[in-house]
């Protein structure tokens, strides 16, 4: 089947949403205009050996009818047709999923800007404020979000409404703000040669991190994945994994002031991710705020920036990939978003 157009402006229902990153693949179900997301469901995606895998099985377990639109967000730049993921071993065609799915709306957009077209829409309760600051209305908005990878994404104000920006902020070069920072992206550079961000902020950062303190430490390394050092260090008494975990919340509290004064991100930073929620109140006590802050000059100015954690990113993504689809201007049938053309 053909793709075929959608009615303008807006795009048909059922639809299917996907929340793709390196780790889980994230669906829901909207039956009709209105409806709150539902049946959803979560895969891991190395039990799957590509999307169109996940999306058979997830409709055949839901026993749900082929989708009329549907909508990706995915952890990987979205930049042509061809989208190969960044820290997954998957590819596809835009267009050959289209004729494949035989849907009349098909968009692929990056998983960080389908979450900013969802955070407008978020409620307090799926927000936790972390220090001062206040958002200002209609300014602009910064995200970031240590998952698997690291996600950067923002949104600014515009005449027709937010528009949501998509980059790969999280391979930006990672700065130190002390002597014992320098030594650990002293370690980061002579393991991966260039220092990312993401090399420290993201789940395999975390496992970094804990290697770094223990090499610099002089003392062996345990082999723990990121959900281990961060229940050790959640419980106290394993030194290296309240090491990693502290420098994770500095790293990142610095890598977030950065984004807001280059942003100029007056309507807050928001803190996405899988990470940093299950650290609860510990960003409160850890240097991440501070860290924020401490920018010279410019501590005024940041002072008074909201940062809020988002407590549920992947349904504030699924409900951005569903507001995505109607704020889509292509009415050809298939969206495919690019840097320099991104759905409003």
């Amino acid at each position: 089947m053909t793709p075929v157009a959608a009615a303008s402006g807006t795009a048909p229902h059922p639809r299917l949403l996907a929340d793709v990153g390196g780790t889980h693949a994230r669906l829901a179900w909207v039956a009709r205009p209105g409806e709150a997301l539902g049946h959803t469901a979560s895969y891991r995606c190395a039990e799957h050996a590509g999307l169109e895998a996940v999306v058979e099985r997830y409709l055949v377990e839901r026993r749900l009818p082929p989708p009329r639109a549907v909508a990706i967000g995915i952890a990987t730049p979205v930049i042509g047709d061809e989208v190969v993921m960044t820290n997954r071993a998957w590819r596809f065609s835009i267009a050959q999923l289209g004729r494949q799915w035989g849907v009349e709306r098909l968009l692929v957009l990056n998983d960080f800007a389908a979450l900013a077209h969802g955070l407008p829409n978020a409620t307090a309760d799926e927000l936790r404020a972390v220090g001062g600051g206040a958002a200002i209305a209609g300014a602009p908005v910064a995200i970031v979000g240590p998952g698997t990878g690291l996600g950067v994404s923002g949104l600014f104000p515009s005449p027709a409404g937010p528009v949501p920006i998509a980059g790969e902020g999280g391979h930006a070069t990672l700065a130190a703000a002390d002597a014992r920072e320098e030594r650990v992206l002293g370690w980061l550079r002579d393991e991966f040669g260039h220092a990312s961000a993401e090399r420290a902020l993201s789940g395999e950062g975390l496992v970094n991190l804990h290697r770094a303190s223990c090499a610099l430490g002089g003392t062996p390394a345990e082999e723990l994945d990121a959900a281990a050092i961060t229940a050790r260090a959640m419980i106290g008494g394993d030194r290296a994994c309240v090491d990693a975990v502290e420098l994770f919340l500095a790293f990142l509290g610095g890598f977030a002031g950065n984004l807001a004064l280059t942003l100029g991100a007056r309507g807050g930073v928001y803190i996405a991710g899988g990470i940093v929620p299950r650290l609860g109140e510990r960003i409160d006590r850890s240097s991440f705020r501070e860290r924020f802050e401490a920018k010279g000059r410019f501590r005024p100015y940041l002072e008074a920036i909201a940062t809020r954690v988002v407590l549920d990113a992947a349904t504030l993504a699924l409900r951005g990939a569903d507001a995505a689809l109607d704020a889509s201007a292509d009415r050809a049938g298939v969206a495919v978003p690019s840097p320099s053309a991104r759905a409003p």
